[in-house]
């Protein structure tokens, strides 16, 4: 199941999304994060919600894919439904347990948000899928750029963020590795008291946490070798360009936008 770890992941494909300047896919995600909070209604949501659809069957992604590799942090959708349920009051009164109510303001509440934070996760996850970690450092270093003249250290940032989604993918192949070879040792994660369960993840974050420092000074001495050097003047190989369909997609964003505040003020 680790291994369907979306979130860092890069899909190579030829569709209209993988072909946008790096620069307008983060400017657009940053766009339907502020976006995503103008929803407040069922219309708005199903707007949004049919929006996401049709993004990721532009971006020549399978809708079941893309949710199969978000399983892992369903536990948060559900801990974040329920704590509206349970916690939001208001509306008619569905179930009353005495020191405790579920009440249909919760509900609606809990279910508006758990969309907010699904929809946010989608779009993210997206990002990463269909822009390469190269890309993505070359568009953020490009758009803090300015931040230089106030020795904001932009390039290493940039680095830093591309590298570290990069080694999340790594890192959840590295633990079911880990799981399956001591799975077959003989260990169990699943069975026992507290105290074996937590011997047993022992023997899966020790290992984890050596690979992980071991592959972190492998990638070190690479970037040694092949010259890197922070304080450097930086080149890229690709350069970066803004095409036509790089606006046409600031203005869907910006029409998305306009389309929520009407029907905000239409009461939808």
């Amino acid at each position: 199941m680790l291994s369907k770890v979306l979130i860092g992941r890069y899909i190579p494909g030829d569709s209209v999304i993988h072909a946008l300047d790096p620069r307008s896919k983060i400017l657009l995600t940053v766009l339907f994060m502020v976006i995503v909070f103008l929803a407040n209604s069922w219309a708005t949501y199903i707007t949004l919600i049919l929006f996401v659809l049709i993004v990721t069957k532009v971006a020549g992604l399978s809708i079941r894919f893309l949710f199969d590799g978000l399983k892992l942090i369903l536990v948060l959708f559900i801990f974040t439904f329920l704590m509206h349920v349970f916690l939001t009051k208001g509306g008619t009164v569905l179930v009353d347990g005495g020191f405790f109510t579920i009440e249909s303001e919760g509900i609606i509440t809990g279910i508006f948000i758990t969309l907010r934070l699904t929809l946010l996760v989608v779009v993210t996850t997206i990002l990463t899928l269909t822009t390469s970690p190269i890309e993505l450092t070359h568009g953020l270093e490009r758009m803090f750029q300015p931040l230089k003249r106030i020795g904001f250290p932009v390039s290493e940032v940039a680095m830093m963020m591309s590298i570290s989604l990069r080694f999340i993918p790594t890192l959840m192949d590295e633990t079911e590795k880990i799981i399956k070879a001591q799975s077959a040792r003989g260990s169990s994660f699943r069975m026992g008291g507290l105290k074996e369960r937590f011997q047993a993840l022992l023997s899966i974050f020790i290992p984890l946490f050596v690979s992980a420092f071991k592959r972190a000074e492998e990638l070190a001495v690479a970037m040694d070798v092949r010259g890197y050097n922070v304080k450097g003047k930086r080149t890229s190989y690709r350069l970066l360009e803004w095409k036509s369909s790089d606006t046409i997609a600031i203005i869907i964003m910006i029409l998305l936008a306009a389309l929520l505040f009407g029907l905000r003020a239409i009461g939808l």
